[in-house]
């Protein structure tokens, strides 16, 4: 379908507002240009915080108040051949869209390598008062790279702005945990953003937005949202957890000598923390059970999990930052299995509502679990999976700690009075922190 933005017979008057007062931000990025045979058109963006102006060859020049750049002029739009195979533009959402992780994946998003090469999108990008100036650069860097599927681009404080008709909503932001911080304050801290977004998502996102949660602690944040969105089905919101799938994956690779293509059917289980349980019981190398590839069936208990919830501390140790572009990658992973049919016989892990789960899991929760789709955006839960006593063991502690963690948040979902008992044992993954 041609994208609304590209009718010949009409003319577009684009511009983006810098000032703050209105916390909200319009910038269209254009496709080609078509311009007179005769006539040229540059852009020339101000070094000295004077509006940016137009320059036509002619020597004339064309201004508008608080324009920017490439948007400070008026033009005829017509529609490119490829453009009429394209799809409908469809609105995506990030919060925390300043950030280093996101620094990464709105380049993926833009770029096609996500939804597909028909797929025209525009990115709504959510900040803070502090950040609204690193969100300009962002839409800057967006706007250079000539993205011919970005169509366009908002950036905003308000999530009751940002998130008007969003059809994916991808919340990375949320408030790091500091020195000497109680996990149960970081979960009243960013509950309090979630439940807010929540709300946000419920009156103005499209009625089947699919919601993907990142910030930390990202399974009960989820579950903070959902409840705080009523009019959006529970089953569309999940909590990241595809990173932890993948480096599970390559550590069963690297201690089988293969290559990490060939590991699949790998399950996190429960929370993201320490408490999370990657699965190689199920997990297959090359087709077989992992535990006939890997007879050290002592490593696959105690170093196998181990080395997956220290992997983020130890990429810290190695270069002093977090793993953003992993995290950035495995977001995109985590979408793509949701829009593009699961390979047959394999699965993928991802943090989902834990209602009507074939399990036995307690209900009422966001809780890693293997999935399958068909592509549609829309997902199903995987019930030919193996149980052993080791397995369950690992997964009733995970459970007990997302349990914990949702009656310290209960303020926050209309179940009552909160009460925050969560043990002495700091469950954060290392890096996290």
């Amino acid at each position: 379908m041609t994208s609304p933005f590209l009718n010949s017979s009409s003319r577009l008057s684009l511009s983006s507002k810098l000032h703050l007062s209105n916390q909200f931000r319009h910038l269209l990025l254009l496709p080609p240009l078509h311009t007179a045979p005769n006539s040229k058109i540059s852009c020339s963006v101000s070094q000295n915080n004077q509006a940016p102006v137009a320059v036509q060859d002619n020597g004339s020049v064309k201004t508008k108040k608080e324009c920017y750049g490439v948007f400070c002029l008026t033009y005829d739009l017509k529609a490119e051949e490829e453009t009429k195979s394209w799809k409908k533009m469809i609105n995506i959402a990030v919060s925390g869209a300043a950030g280093m992780i996101s620094n990464h994946l709105l380049f993926k998003l833009a770029s096609g390598s996500v939804f597909g090469p028909d797929q025209p999108i525009a990115l709504k990008l959510l900040g803070s008062e502090r950040s609204i100036q690193a969100l300009e650069g962002v839409a800057m860097e967006l706007e250079d790279s000539l993205f011919p599927l970005l169509r366009e681009v908002d950036i905003g404080t308000d999530p009751y702005e940002v998130f008007q008709d969003v059809e994916w909503a991808l919340l990375i932001g949320a408030k790091p945990r500091g020195p000497g911080m109680e996990r149960a304050a970081l979960l009243d801290i960013n509950g309090q953003i979630f439940a807010e977004q929540g709300k946000a998502l419920n009156a103005v996102a499209s009625p089947n937005v699919k919601v993907l949660v990142v910030g930390n602690p990202c399974n009960t944040n989820a579950l903070i949202c959902l409840k705080n969105a009523p009019n959006i089905p529970a089953k569309n919101f999940h909590a990241l957890t595809r990173l932890d799938e993948n480096r599970a994956k390559c550590q069963l690779a690297l201690k089988a000598g293969v290559f990490y293509d060939k590991v699949s059917n790998m399950t996190i289980w429960g929370n993201h923390s320490t408490t999370q349980v990657p699965d190689f019981l199920n997990a297959r190398i090359n087709g077989r059970p992992v535990k006939e590839v890997i007879t050290d069936h002592k490593w696959l208990e105690e170093g196998f999990t181990e080395s997956v919830q220290k992997r983020g501390g130890l990429l810290i140790q190695k270069w002093g930052r977090s793993s953003a572009a992993s995290t950035a990658v495995s977001i995109v992973d985590a979408i793509k299995s949701l829009v593009t049919p699961t390979p047959e016989g394999d699965w993928f892990s991802t943090g989902v509502y834990t209602n009507g789960n074939p399990y036995g899991i307690a209900k009422d929760l966001v809780f890693s679990m293997p999935c399958r789709s068909t592509g549609d955006g829309d997902y199903e839960l995987v019930k030919d999976v193996e149980f052993d006593d080791y397995l369950r063991n690992r997964i009733a502690k995970s459970e007990a700690e997302l349990l914990a963690e949702k009656k310290c948040v209960a303020h926050l979902t209309g179940d009552g009075i909160a009460f925050c008992d969560l043990g002495p044992v700091d469950t954060m993954l290392p890096g996290e922190v």
